[in-house]
Formats: structure tokens, C-alpha cells, sequence
């Protein structure tokens, strides 16, 4: 029996265990990543097609980490105040307008603030999201759940940049368009399939003032802790964009090495994501993580050693089997930790930690690269994820003392 096959007959059997509603989501999130055609390529269009200057480019690229950022809280507030599809139905229908807008910019001082609002559009959805698998989910299966999740998204994160490549070659704008009605697609399965997953008794408990709310999520140690460190993670998972594709052209390699390398990751994702989620979900979750840690440091401390291809790749496999890992159990831990009324803020709180490590992660690794070097970035980089990995298991002493989850409205 080949991989393939073996993968869809767990999928298959997985269908019963988990509720209707969640494989919608699920199905809706290959639809949207598989049209995941603009961002990609947008650097290139910019340059290629508007010739703008990588510097100006950059900026206007900017702007999307920054939408994204303001989204992720946004969304989270927005997914318990009104509930979780209305949030994902705007995203999904106004993010498409954002697209088409911005293949359609052509000045600086259109292109920006469209790419801005595209990504702020593109990723309101995704606390919402988030915090309709913990409704839908019972706690014991939601590490399998969240694991299904992320191989839907590195599924067409893998497979879209093909097309998009033709599609590029014909006119830029078909990136957009197609962008566009794939996002719009995941928004009418929403409006068709998938009822609001929020309870009425959590959604009256979550229409307290936005002060108060957040003020409980600022007082919660161990969620803010957990935040901290997710910014750490992924200023070291940023490294692979980053610090990796220059540390193997300063060995020789070539662009192509890189590309090849890299789709280690994406190939991995596809093929063990399901598995390991599956395994995880029997594992305690703090000692999980921090093994998780522990492997993305390893693999990315072990590029110091690396000279050839083959290397490189296996270094990446290191760090791919530790975000695998990381992904299924993280936003589960930020699940046990939230209140329900409070479950999309917490989602949103944690998820603009990633936003915010993707815009400080190829600041200070470039820094980082050039005033210390390589080697020394490297082994940087293995020591923070040791100690990610004994402050993951401090927090888990931590958790395991933690009171009952405030309520939404406490002072």
C-alpha cells in the first residue's frame, strides 16, 4: 500500500471522529491555500511587472505582516463579539475586493494601503477559525484536529506556487483573479456548511467591554509567557527564509539548492503532519512542546555543520519534524488556557506573536549574520531553542497549578 493511499484511508477514518462542521472548515482551508497564488509572488510582480525597486518593494510588502498583526487581534475580539462566522464571512468576502484592488494598483500610494487592508482582510478569519475547531472539538481530539488544519494549509502552500508560476507567465493579474475566487469560494462553503459554533450562553458572557477583556488576558501569566515564547519560535522558524538561503550561498550552493532543500519542509508537512498530530494528541502537552523547541534548535544549530545539499536538507528535516509538532499542540495549549468566552482573543493573542516574530526575525537575523557571523548565529540560535525548550516545561509546572480560567467580565 503507497503513503498516499495509507494517508487517505486515516483520513477516511478519521471522518466519523470528528464533527461534519470542522471538515468543512477543513475542506474550505485546501480550497483558499490551494489559490494561495499573490503573496507568493508579489515581490516579484512589484519588481518585475511595476519595476519598483527591491527597496520599495520591500516596503510595500511590509504592509501586509502589519495587516496581518492588527488582524490577528482584531479577529480574535471580533470572532467572540459576534460570534466566529460572521468574522470569517467578512474576511472571506471582503479580502477577495482587497486582492482585485491591489493587482489593480498601480502608484505606490495605491499599492500600499491595498496591501495593507489585504492583509488584514486575508487573516481576520484566522482566530475565528481557530476558535471554532475548540467549540466544535472535544478537547481530547482537538491536537488531531488542529494537526488537519495545518496539513491543509502546507498542502496548498506546497501545490500553489506551480500554477501560480503559469499563471504569471500569461498576466499577473490571473494571480489576483484566481487569489480572489479561491478565497471567495472558502466563504460561500462557510455561508452554506458551517452553522455559528459559539454557544449563546458564551457569546452574552463575551459582550463585556473590550478593556476588561483584554485586561483579563494581559493578567493571565502563563497565556503571556506562552505568547513570549511563541515570538522566540518564530523568530528561529523565520531563520529558514532568512539566514539559511544566504548561509548556503556563502557555501557555494546555488538558489536552486535552496529551493530543493527547502521543500524538504514542505514535503514532510504533507506527509507526517497527520501521523505525528495523531501521536501528540496521547502526549502530555508542556513536555510535547518543549521537544518541539528542542528539535527546531537542534535543526537549525546543526546548519553550522552543514557544506552540502544533502546537509542542509537534513537540517531541515530536524526543524520540520519540531514545527510539526508545535503546530498541532500550541494552539491547543492557548485552548486549555482560555476561557470560553475568550476563546477567539486568546487565539488572536497568540497568533500576532508569529505576526510580530515574521517582522523582528529577518531584522535581527540579518543583523545577526553579518556582525557575528554565520557560526555564531547558528549555535545562538541551537542555545535559544534548548532554553525555549526548559521554559516549556517550567510553564507546564506552572499550568498544572493554575486556577480555573477567569471569567470574561472579571476586573
Amino acid at each position: 500500500m503507497s503513503l498516499g493511499t495509507r494517508l487517505l484511508d486515516r483520513i477516511a477514518g478519521d471522518r466519523h471522529d470528528l464533527p461534519q462542521s470542522f471538515w468543512f472548515l477543513w475542506i474550505g482551508t485546501i480550497v483558499n491555500r490551494l489559490g494561495g497564488f499573490a503573496v507568493p509572488f508579489l515581490m516579484l510582480y512589484l519588481t518585475a511587472r511595476l519595476q519598483m525597486t527591491a527597496t520599495s518593494a520591500a516596503l510595500v510588502v511590509s504592509a501586509l505582516g502589519a495587516g496581518s498583526f492588527v488582524a490577528q487581534l482584531t479577529g480574535g475580539e471580533l470572532a467572540d463579539r459576534l460570534g466566529r462566522r460572521p468574522v470569517m464571512l467578512l474576511s472571506f468576502f471582503v479580502a477577495p475586493l482587497a486582492m482585485l484592488g491591489l493587482g489593480l494598483a498601480r502608484e505606490p500610494w495605491q499599492l500600499v494601503p491595498m496591501t495593507l487592508a489585504l492583509g488584514f482582510f486575508s487573516d481576520l478569519y484566522r482566530p475565528a477559525v481557530s476558535a471554532a475547531v475548540v467549540d466544535l472539538v472535544p478537547g481530547e481530539q482537538r491536537t488531531r484536529a488542529f494537526g488537519y488544519i495545518y496539513w491543509a494549509i502546507n498542502l496548498g502552500a506546497a501545490l500553489a506556487p506551480i500554477a501560480a508560476g503559469f499563471l504569471a507567465n500569461l498576466d499577473y493579474f490571473l494571480l489576483f483573479a484566481g487569489d480572489a475566487l479561491t478565497t471567495a469560494a472558502f466563504g460561500l462553503i462557510v455561508l452554506l456548511r458551517v452553522p455559528e459554533s459559539q454557544a449563546p450562553e458564551v457569546a452574552t458572557a463575551a459582550r463585556v467591554r473590550t478593556s476588561a477583556r483584554i485586561r483579563v488576558a494581559l493578567r493571565d501569566s502563563i497565556l503571556m509567557a506562552f505568547v513570549c515564547l511563541s515570538v522566540l519560535v518564530g523568530i528561529i522558524y523565520s531563520q529558514g527564509q532568512v539566514t539559511l538561503p544566504l548561509d548556503m550561498a556563502a557555501n557555494g550552493l546555488l538558489p536552486s539548492d535552496y529551493g530543493l532543500a527547502i521543500a524538504v519542509n514542505g514535503a514532510l508537512i504533507v506527509l507526517i503532519t497527520i501521523s505525528v498530530s495523531r501521536l501528540a494528541a496521547r502526549w502530555p502537552r508542556y513536555p510535547a512542546i518543549a521537544v518541539s523547541a528542542l528539535l527546531l534548535g537542534t535543526g537549525f544549530g546543526l546548519t553550522g555543520l552543514a557544506g552540502t545539499l544533502p546537509f542542509y536538507a537534513f537540517t531541515v528535516a530536524i526543524w520540520t519534524i519540531g514545527e510539526v509538532i508545535g503546530a498541532a499542540i500550541a494552539p491547543v495549549i492557548v485552548a486549555d488556557l482560555s476561557p470560553p468566552a475568550m476563546r477567539g482573543l486568546y487565539q488572536g493573542l497568540w497568533g500576532s506573536s508569529w505576526g510580530l516574530a515574521f517582522f523582528l526575525g529577518p531584522v535581527l537575523g540579518g543583523l545577526a549574520f553579518d556582525g557575528v557571523g554565520s557560526d555564531a548565529w547558528w549555535t545562538i540560535l541551537f542555545a535559544l531553542g534548548v532554553g525555549l525548550s526548559l521554559c516549556y516545561l517550567g510553564l507546564g509546572i506552572m499550568a498544572r497549578r493554575r486556577p480555573q480560567p477567569a471569567p470574561a467580565g472579571a476586573a
